[in-house]
């Protein structure tokens, strides 16, 4: 009710992008929808929640304290896949809701084993082996003890998947890696079926694995960064589009971020705006302050580069970006009061500004920024696209 911003969804924009995978995935390949990071800033409990009503079915975070927080947001009946962090209690509180998880090492188990002899049910694993990137999984000299010992323990132990990550699908510089990833999935994939082991859900591909590596497509496809309306590189974009003959995007931006302003004033010539020096004004300058700065996840480096809309301008950024302001250059826009609407995320008149532009004036990335995003701006979900 009293809050300096609010982070839109668009409803129209994440059912576009939801038809758009879904047309790029093989026929029978399950979408299992990532929103690790907060749905990748635009909100867990809100994007998942939109997501559920257009269809989502399959969800998947990186750690338990995440899938914690989404199922309190979803209804029964649907999947939870924690793809890190959970161990521990928090294992056992995964095996007691049913959240599967992946094991990638004989410790993780041994716990899973017996979280659930000790609560009477099956844990549901995923096994992540190593294929090369060299972070999480299991190598290959361990995967027929670990494949032997859920065959074993199959009372205790419900066998879901066998996956692996692709390292920078995204780029072309990255083939032959991905290529040697792809055959150690394939070898995995046949050691498995060698002990008995075929799980319903052999996975590999993520956002770029299924635009660049239809190959890597099996029963399931991990996508997150493709919902949200954005590509995983430039590179991706290109290559897609000019394959396809496309001469606009077919991706639209869920998030719009919008504040307002607070105070108009004027600067005088010679005038500092703001801490310190950083800007002069060199006539006299209208200037409008808004209530969002770097505490609510608004970069410092957007200082003097940074822009706004309001009234379907682009008003750029005057002076430090403060912890909990900004200050906009208005001179040359016509009637701007205060409460009028500023956008810092989308679409506003004619113009818009995207989140990719934050990453070309700033050091962040479009993944950095969107996850930065503060857990306590509100998001609400509106209908139009953003």
């Amino acid at each position: 009710m009293f809050d300096a911003s609010t982070i839109e969804l668009s409803t129209a924009a994440l059912r576009n992008n939801i038809a758009f995978i879904r047309q790029a995935l093989a026929p029978g390949t399950r979408l299992c929808t990532v929103v690790k990071g907060n749905a990748y800033g635009h909100g867990i409990g809100t994007f998942t929640g939109l997501a559920r009503r257009l269809g989502a079915e399959y969800f998947a975070v990186y750690s338990a304290a995440e899938a914690y927080q989404l199922q309190k947001n979803l209804a029964q009946g649907v999947a939870i896949y924690i793809m890190g962090d959970v161990d521990g209690p928090a294992l056992e509180w995964a095996v007691e809701h049913g959240a599967a998880f992946n094991i990638f090492e004989l410790d993780r188990l041994s716990q899973a084993i017996r979280a659930g002899r000790a609560q009477g049910k099956r844990a549901r694993v995923h096994l992540e082996v190593e294929t090369g990137m060299h972070r999480t999984g299991i190598p290959s000299q361990e995967l027929p003890l670990i494949l032997e010992s859920c065959k074993t323990h199959a009372d205790a132990i419900d066998l879901q998947g066998i996956c692996s990550h692709l390292a920078g699908a995204e780029s072309g510089e990255n083939h032959l890696r991905i290529a040697a990833q792809k055959l150690r999935f394939q070898e995995a994939l046949a050691m498995a079926a060698a002990h008995g082991a075929v799980p319903p859900l052999r996975h590999l591909a993520c956002s770029a694995g299924i635009l660049n590596e239809p190959d890597t497509l099996y029963d399931m496809a991990r996508v997150g960064i493709l919902h949200y309306g954005f590509w995983p590189n430039g590179e991706t974009r290109q290559h897609y589009m000019e394959v396809h003959g496309l001469k606009e995007d077919p991706l639209a931006r869920v998030i719009r971020w919008r504040s307002r302003v607070i105070a108009v004033s004027t600067v005088p010539p010679g005038g500092f705006v703001g801490y310190g020096n950083a800007f002069q004004a060199q006539r006299e300058t209208k200037i409008a302050t808004i209530p969002t700065g770097y505490a609510y996840g608004y970069s410092r480096s957007l200082s003097n580069t940074g822009h706004v809309l309001i009234h379907g301008c682009k008003a750029p950024v005057r002076g430090m970006v403060n912890m909990n302001c900004i200050t906009v250059d208005i001179t040359d826009i016509e009637g701007v009061e205060k409460g009028d609407e500023a956008v810092l995320i989308g679409s506003q008149g004619g113009e818009s500004i995207s989140v990719a532009s934050f990453g070309d004036l700033s050091d962040q990335l479009n993944y950095e920024l969107l996850a930065r995003l503060p857990h306590a701006i509100p998001r609400v979900v509106v209908d139009q696209h953003p």
